[in-house]
């Protein structure tokens, strides 16, 4: 007999009250009023990512993700952080079932930014959004190269949000998500349609956070999409993107320089961590280092 467990969404029992709903979207910087529409979900999803960075400082700092509702508002809306996909999505999810969008949680296999022949576990959580007839994928915690509105899932070609271009096929089951970087496709991730539970997130997260073979423990990642572009970190290297514009790289040559990029330019309230500066110093001494 089937469980009627394996039938209860991810986010059906994950909402905010009033209160927490409103300072969510002051944290965001949305104005008007939330309807269960196309034009609301869009909105969102726009600020979500302008607002709140993709950020890695946990894990770098071994200081333990908790995948819960209070954990991540706390974390991302009271205390200024961003986070990392999974938080990022789950605070997304809650507040759109808040709203009464119907969305289930999916997980994606990453091949983005890793070696050739390298096989990834499905790290990567992000949503998928039932409405009007439509089916929409939603993320707002793949970092530099989040989509910056909804994508249609069933669309065939290409899909432009504005800044970039992104389209999604359909090969033996599952779903491909690319995007075209300087005229140049490149395969983000793959993902299915089986929703995922709490408990499936929870396991990956753990092992992104603890195993010696996660790059989320050894390099900075940091990103913040901005009207006209991306911000994005990567341990002492600072670059901005802009549409149309070539790309401005800066390596930071100091604890100084990277603290100042995560306030004012990501802008992150730092964790008070006693290994901060020690983890820091780390990124930069490399290319000290190197340039000698």
């Amino acid at each position: 007999m089937i469980s009627k467990q394996e039938n209860i969404s991810l986010f059906k029992g994950l909402s905010l009250d009033g209160a927490s709903l409103k300072a969510y979207f002051k944290r965001i910087g949305f104005e008007g009023k939330p309807e269960i529409n196309l034009d609301t979900l869009k909105e969102l999803h726009n600020l979500h990512p302008q607002a709140i960075p993709f950020e890695n400082l946990d894990p770098l700092l071994g200081t333990p993700v908790e995948l819960t509702l209070p954990a991540v508002f706390n974390k991302m809306v009271k205390e200024g952080r961003g986070g990392f996909c999974f938080e990022q999505n789950l605070l997304f999810g809650a507040v759109l079932n808040t709203i009464g969008f119907d969305g289930v949680g999916l997980s994606a296999r990453v091949f983005w930014e890793i070696g050739e022949g390298e096989i990834r576990p499905r790290d990567h959580m992000l949503l998928l959004l039932d409405l009007e007839g439509m089916k929409y994928i939603l993320d707002v915690g793949f970092g530099s190269a989040s989509f910056s509105s909804p994508l249609v899932l069933q669309q065939e070609g290409i899909q432009d949000t504005g800044d970039y271009q992104y389209r999604i096929s359909l090969v033996s089951g599952f779903y491909y998500l690319e995007i075209r970087i300087k005229n140049s496709w490149r395969l983000m991730h793959r993902f299915g349609l089986e929703a995922q539970m709490l408990p499936d997130y929870e396991v990956v997260s753990w092992f992104l956070c603890t195993s010696p073979k996660s790059v989320f423990i050894k390099d900075l990642m940091v990103a913040r999409s901005f009207p006209d572009g991306r911000y994005a970190l990567y341990n002492n290297q600072f670059t901005v993107h802009k549409k149309k514009e070539k790309s401005v790289k800066k390596t930071l040559h100091s604890i100084e320089e990277l603290t100042g990029i995560l306030q004012e330019i990501f802008l992150i309230k730092l964790p008070e961590n006693v290994n901060l500066n020690a983890k820091f110093q780390g990124l930069i001494t490399p290319v000290l280092t190197t340039e000698k």
